[in-house]
């Protein structure tokens, strides 16, 4: 049985059937003291009747768990509302539940970092740290550029962004207005140095090893602008 949970936000919580097993409680009797325990905390009856078949949190560190006809499978307590239980409870009822709290937290406890005891230790765990800095590394590289080249966008995507036929539409455009692509490199459109710095674009290199001129979106931003006013969009 499981009888420690951990929720997304990393609080432990203990359900009623547990409580019921380490207090030697029968469990409806557990479930009609959590039901007095809400009820006397926030002045209000736990809200049931129209629950069916779900989970339901009541209040923060207090959840519920209902069948298909509407009788409650079990609660779930959190640390802070299981020990305000537990002080209706027999001594003997409370420190079984207590411990097994604490064995259930030291369980859970974070694992520590071994720290080095002498220098051969120390140069081990260095070493140990540099090989997993090394295999990270291609995966690092790929997300970085996968990131990286999600932020730019090749003429075809602007293009499409702009409402043009084309690539080649926009390259035509931009090579009538000037000042964006250098007439330096033939055989392929690299942009001038004043685009770049200016942030529009950037050029990066394909994985065949050729270059290409990307957009960023401060580029596109501007693109826009420019062909709206020379009247091209």
């Amino acid at each position: 049985m499981n009888n420690l949970s951990i929720a997304n936000n990393e609080v432990l919580t203990m359900s009623s059937r547990d409580i019921a097993i380490y207090t030697s409680k029968k469990h409806n009797h557990v479930i009609r003291d959590i039901k007095k325990l809400y009820s006397e905390l926030y002045n209000d009856d736990p809200s049931l009747d129209d629950l069916k078949n779900i989970g339901k949190r009541l209040v923060d560190g207090v959840f519920v768990d209902v069948d298909i006809r509407g009788y409650v499978q079990y609660f779930t307590l959190d640390r802070r509302h299981t020990d305000c239980l537990l002080t209706g409870y027999s001594a003997k009822a409370r420190m079984k539940v207590i411990e097994r709290w604490h064995d259930l937290e030291e369980k859970n406890k974070p694992e520590q970092p071994k720290i080095p005891t002498n220098f051969a230790e120390a140069l081990q765990l260095a070493a140990d740290q540099a090989k997993q800095l090394e295999l990270a590394a291609p995966k690092v590289a790929f997300v970085d550029n996968f990131v990286e080249r999600e932020s730019l966008q090749n003429a075809t995507h602007v293009a499409q962004s702009l409402k043009l036929s084309s690539a080649r539409k926009l390259n035509s455009i931009l090579d009538e207005i000037g000042g964006i692509y250098s007439g330096a490199v033939k055989r392929s459109r690299v942009f001038t140095v004043k685009f770049i710095n200016n942030g529009y674009g950037d050029i990066k290199q394909t994985e065949q090893g050729y270059p290409q001129s990307l957009f960023t979106t401060k580029g596109i931003v501007y693109l826009n602008e420019l062909l709206t006013s020379e009247g091209y969009i």
